[in-house]
């Protein structure tokens, strides 16, 4: 029973300081080679970040959802943006998939997932809601069907916060 306790505290203790972090002015490249800042492309009221890679069978169904969840939110302040974490073996699949998946938010590229590491994520898909002050106010890992109902109710949650 001790055992359980001490496990249930340091996760609690562990969720809380990752949903306490804040995520810096990043820059990196877009599918373009173009340098693009998380200050210039993070949403007015709350950003979502998506990291995926082309591999993760997850992460491509989660993108048609996330396009719509983009077109739907897009106007309220809300703005998504992708950041592939594919290798160097990879990489060169990145482009095409966005024009198939008709990604319609920007795509950065972390190749050597720096940004992944220093937010302390390890998992394909890892979305990531951010708001308007930079702190990371919700973390969700994977992605099955219905998962999209949860996130747009966790953006409507974290919108109703700052009215």
């Amino acid at each position: 029973m001790k055992a359980l306790l001490i496990i249930l505290s340091f996760i609690a203790i562990s969720e809380f300081n990752l949903t306490a972090q804040q995520v810096r002015n990043f820059t990196l490249n877009d599918l373009n080679n173009k340098q693009q800042s998380f200050n210039e492309l993070k949403g007015e009221k709350l950003t979502l970040i998506d990291f995926w890679a082309t591999w993760c069978k997850p992460c491509n169904k989660a993108i048609p959802e996330l396009n719509k969840i983009y077109t739907e939110f897009k106007n309220e302040g809300v703005n998504v943006i992708g950041i592939n974490c594919d290798g160097p073996r990879s990489i060169a699949k990145v482009a095409p998939l966005c024009k198939t998946l008709q990604i319609e938010y920007p795509v950065l590229i972390d190749m050597n997932i720096q940004l992944m590491a220093e937010l302390n994520l390890s998992a394909y898909p890892t979305l990531i809601i951010v708001n308007s002050s930079g702190k990371i106010v919700w973390i969700h890992e994977g992605f099955v069907p219905g998962d999209e109902l949860v996130i747009s109710e966790e953006i409507n949650k974290q919108l109703a916060k700052q009215k």
